[in-house]
């Protein structure tokens, strides 16, 4: 599932703004970023989110999607 998330996520970022990403990490590792400039696209499997627990990290941050 973070293989198709980090897909549409690249194809959308490259059609609407005309950025181009790499993934780093690996989605067999359970994590995979995308470096897209201003904004930073975690995606992690539920127990590295439960491990890291990154909303703590960043808790006065703004989260703009959430998917449980």
């Amino acid at each position: 599932m973070l293989d198709a998330l980090s897909k549409f996520v690249r194809e959308e970022v490259k059609r609407e703004f005309k950025l181009l990403s790499q993934p780093e990490g690996d989605s067999t590792y359970g994590w995979v970023l995308l470096d897209l400039g201003d904004v930073i696209v975690n995606l992690l499997s539920p127990e590295k989110r439960d491990y890291y627990r990154l909303e703590e990290l960043w808790s006065e941050g703004k989260v703009l999607v959430k998917l449980q």
